[in-house]
């Protein structure tokens, strides 16, 4: 493998992200002292940022990785949408496929930090179906992308109710149409309904959950390769992704099925690992590479993120460096 080429080749990538995005907001401070008020403790407040989070994350890893990557979500007409809209052109992730309205609200996750330690976490959001309005105007957007010529579509779905059965089906219908991978981050809620993919990724718990088997994966591999095939003739995708944690990765084609072990790491934190995968796994696809390759160069970027504290991108440098030990070996 040309590790340099590979990486100049996925800038001539076009991605787009079809997901639940939402802002992560951040209120960071000291504390010293208790409420007298109720046994909590005072926040003295020292900084506030806000985030892109969701499905925005995976767009800041192709970006990462140097292609061009458009966003689409539906957001609420508020001045939390507009600032994920501000932070979308701050990013350079394209948020052309960003529809805002005025019937849902924006999804914003707050937390408060003390002493660089999470005290609470604030959760507003509306997890409705959208509306049948809604839905046919999203649609559109996406159609006038989906026809000018990409290279994937990432679902990325958080259960907070863009990711409808309609939306789903309508999207891979005009994938197929114009021969567009499409690659899903899946959650349990609409587990079956990609139907037809390219590559399907839960993680072992998502898919135990979704084919509602119960199973040791250390113990019974056997179980496990038989939920792989129980996926596949419920779904008919080509390819089977499964991040196994401290286990690693595994990837089938339902002819076969490889195992790639975990990376000795220090781990950190795995926030927004699982976007890391998908989005490396997708440009993977896009720009040849083999099945083993896909799984393999996904499996070391979820790694690498893993041991940064905090939601991060892939640092490309940081990645070619690692695929330079591991094929290089």
């Amino acid at each position: 493998m040309e590790i340099e080429q590979l990486f100049q080749s996925f800038k001539n990538k076009k991605i787009l992200v079809v997901g639940d995005v939402m802002l992560d907001r951040y209120m960071i401070g000291s504390v010293s002292r208790i409420s007298p008020e109720a046994p909590v403790p005072i926040v003295e407040l020292l900084q506030e940022e806000d985030r892109l989070g969701g499905a925005a994350n995976v767009a800041l890893n192709i970006v990462a990785l140097g292609a061009d990557v458009i966003l689409g979500s539906v957001i609420g007409n508020d001045k939390y949408g507009h600032q994920i809209k501000s932070l979308c052109q701050t990013a350079e992730i394209d948020a052309k496929a960003i529809y805002a309205t005025s019937s849902r609200s924006t999804t914003v996750k707050t937390r408060i930090l003390g002493n660089n330690q999470q005290l609470l976490r604030i959760d507003s959001e509306m997890k409705d179906y959208l509306t049948s309005e809604d839905e046919i105007a999203f649609l559109n957007q996406i159609y006038s992308i989906v026809s000018t010529g990409i290279d994937a579509i990432i679902f990325e779905d958080y259960n907070k109710g863009l990711l409808t059965e309609k939306v789903i089906a309508q999207i891979i219908q005009w994938a197929k149409e114009f021969n567009i991978i499409t690659t899903v981050d899946p959650k349990k809620n609409h587990f079956f309904s990609y139907r037809g993919v390219t590559l399907f990724k839960p993680n072992l718990k998502e898919l135990k959950e979704g084919l509602g088997m119960q199973f040791d994966f250390a113990t019974q591999k056997s179980e496990f390769e038989k939920a792989i095939g129980v996926l596949h003739q419920k779904i008919n995708n080509q390819f089977t992704f499964v991040t196994l944690s401290e286990h690693g990765v595994a990837i089938s084609d339902h002819l076969k099925i490889d195992y790639f072990g975990a990376h000795l790491r220090t781990i950190s934190d795995v926030s927004g690992a699982g976007d890391t995968v998908i989005a490396v796994a997708t440009l993977c696809l896009t720009v040849g590479c083999s099945m083993q390759e896909v799984a393999q160069i996904s499996n070391l970027a979820g790694g690498l993120v893993c041991e940064k504290s905090g939601v991060v991108s892939i640092h490309p440098a940081e990645l070619k460096s690692e695929m330079l030990k591991l094929f290089n070996s």
